[in-house]
């Protein structure tokens, strides 16, 4: 008996609403207590620290079964859906990886040029830095310590880019082997969906973790650390416009005319800003590019897999926001540290599409990675609201130009039926 595939978007992100107070409302409210408490109270704002070190010891915690499984379960995906439709999701990935690698490429330069990071002292007592940060990498060791000797050991030093690479190459061998997979793949997502409810219990908490974090800072540090804060969120938005106007060029090196795109898909555009939700979008986004004459077959197949491996903004915030804690711990970001940034994040970001809370993982992940103190997490997360509207936009319109390049290089006619997998059969599109 056949099954049917996994399901791209399995996991849908929770409101977090707490009586009716959508979640990043909760920790702008916490981010304000967190001031006011830091000024009028400063003995009792250093005293609230351990709630902020407590949540980002929770987040670590969940880093590894998460990453692990979310890994494995979407190379499986994308294994079995390249095996499926050929061409066209081909062309899809190809594009989704060059352009988070691009995203994250211009994070980096954003970071050079604005240094967001440098005089925002968020060393919180506990964060140790190791003693070679930002020292020259032996990239002979480097590549060997990819190859985890022991797994089980490699996940118990929580050394991220070893488990990524088994997780790839397991999820690739999953998708080879048919039926055999499956018993493996009902386990896997048995964990990424118990994990994900563990991940949405930690950030409901989010706001008591940023209250103690802000007050911790403002209580040693004054309001000067907030203005950092503020530079990181305006840095963000310089590199989402600059993003933006390298994927009109796309545009117009394809044959379309990018105000006009833009103006067409205004509607989900301003969805995603407003709700920072690009799920939300998807319904009216599908409909409006079907009525710019894209086959209902490219649509509905490169779309929902955008939304899950295609994080433009978010691969862009990933890596302001990794450059930001590192430099604020007075680290030297040397190429061979800004080369992990890139490989970390490119393999990082495409394992936490579905994940509620998801860029605060990813950059904790990456940080693990590198061997870096994630304490600041707490802090960023006070100003994550104004980001992830901004970062939810930009992935909409990246998996617009992705949909316009597919049509452009898919040679896919209008009444050429793409191949169903099977099972699938009768299935609405995703």
């Amino acid at each position: 008996m056949t099954s049917n595939p996994l399901p791209v978007n399995s996991f849908p992100r929770s409101s977090g609403s707490l009586f009716g107070i959508p979640l990043p409302v909760q920790m702008l409210i916490g981010l304000v207590v967190g001031c006011i408490i830091g000024v009028l109270w400063p003995g009792w704002g250093k005293e609230l620290l351990p709630l902020a070190q407590a949540f980002v010891k929770a987040l670590r915690m969940l880093v590894i079964p998460l990453v692990f499984s979310s890994i494995t379960l979407g190379v499986y995906n994308m294994g079995r859906e390249i095996g499926t439709v050929g061409r066209v999701v081909g062309i899809a990935f190809v594009w989704f990886y060059f352009a988070t690698s691009v995203c994250i490429v211009v994070g980096l330069l954003m970071n050079g040029i604005f240094h967001p990071g440098i005089g925002a002292d968020l060393t919180i007592p506990g964060g140790k830095v190791p003693a070679n940060a930002g020292l020259g990498v032996d990239w002979v060791q480097f590549f060997l310590d990819l190859v985890p000797a022991n797994l089980i050991g490699a996940m118990a030093d929580q050394k991220i880019l070893p488990v990524l690479l088994f997780g790839m190459l397991f999820g690739g061998a999953l998708s080879t082997i048919g039926e055999l997979a499956r018993p493996v793949l009902g386990v896997l997502q048995g964990v990424q969906a118990a994990v994900m409810k563990m991940v949405r219990w930690i950030i409901a908490v989010a706001p008591l973790a940023v209250a103690g974090a802000i007050a911790w800072l403002i209580s040693s540090q004054g309001t000067s650390a907030l203005y950092s804060l503020a530079k990181l969120v305006g840095t963000l938005y310089v590199g989402l416009g600059v993003v933006i106007l390298l994927m009109g060029l796309v545009l117009y090196a394809i044959g379309e005319n990018p105000i006009v795109i833009i103006k067409k898909i205004a509607e989900p555009l301003l969805l995603a800003f407003t709700t920072r939700s690009s799920e939300v979008t998807l319904p009216i986004h599908m409909e409006i590019l079907e009525r710019l004459g894209v086959p209902n077959k490219i649509v509905s197949t490169v779309i929902p897999l955008g939304y899950s491996f295609n994080q433009d903004g978010t691969s862009l915030y990933l890596s302001l926001a990794v450059t930001f804690v590192v430099e604020a711990h007075n680290i030297h970001l040397d190429l061979s540290s800004m080369l992990t940034i890139i490989v970390a994040g490119l393999i990082t970001t495409k394992g936490m599409g579905n994940v509620g809370g998801g860029g605060l993982i990813a950059a904790t992940t990456v940080l693990v990675s590198m061997g870096l103190p994630v304490e600041a997490i707490a802090i960023i997360a006070g100003i994550d609201v104004f980001m992830d509207m901004g970062r939810t936009t930009v992935n909409v319109m990246g998996n617009t130009v992705a949909v316009l390049l597919v049509r452009k290089f898919g040679n896919v006619k209008g009444d050429e039926p793409l191949p169903v997998p099977e099972g699938a059969q009768g299935e609405p599109a995703a």
